[in-house]
């Protein structure tokens, strides 16, 4: 198999594994959005192979794992893809406190998409706890960067 691929879906199955990792009940409101974190390192580091489309694929895998509404992450995470490929040369630029800051909106926006899809199925009430994992992920997004650079670079992805 081929380097690039290995490194790329380690980083996912990972990325499943822990939004499958049971926690418990205060402490599963602050879980990041693990694969939607990856997803965007990977659009921003190989933006010519990873994007929107597999975001899709990604997401429905999302879908599958988390028994939701079948194409409702898929959807976000093509979002997703879409706006970090389209921006991905600018975001590259940014400092990494500037740049954490970018995926905050961005998890921000993926957030809003899938709370509204949910909001038409079913009326809920998004209180703080349903935006805390994008404030999660932006503090933890310096030091995932770092950690898939490194293991990127140890494989020679690029």
């Amino acid at each position: 198999m081929n380097q690039r691929v290995l490194v790329i879906a380690t980083s996912f199955i990972i990325s499943f594994l822990l939004i499958l990792l049971p926690l418990p009940e205060w402490m599963s409101m602050y879980r990041p959005d693990w694969v939607v974190l990856v997803f965007i390192y990977w659009c921003l580091e190989l933006p010519e192979r990873v994007g929107p489309v597999a975001g899709w694929i990604v997401g429905l895998l999302v879908d599958v794992t988390q028994t939701s509404l079948l194409g409702l992450n898929a959807l976000g995470l093509a979002l997703v893809g879409y706006i970090t490929n389209r921006f991905h040369h600018r975001l590259r630029m940014f400092p990494w406190w500037q740049q954490a800051v970018s995926v905050f909106f961005i998890l921000l926006l993926y957030r809003a998409l899938v709370g509204w899809i949910k909001g038409f199925i079913a009326p809920t009430y998004l209180d703080y706890t349903y935006w805390t994992p994008s404030l999660i992920g932006m503090i933890i997004w310096p030091w995932l960067f770092i950690v898939l650079r490194d293991a990127g670079r140890a494989r020679r992805v690029r």
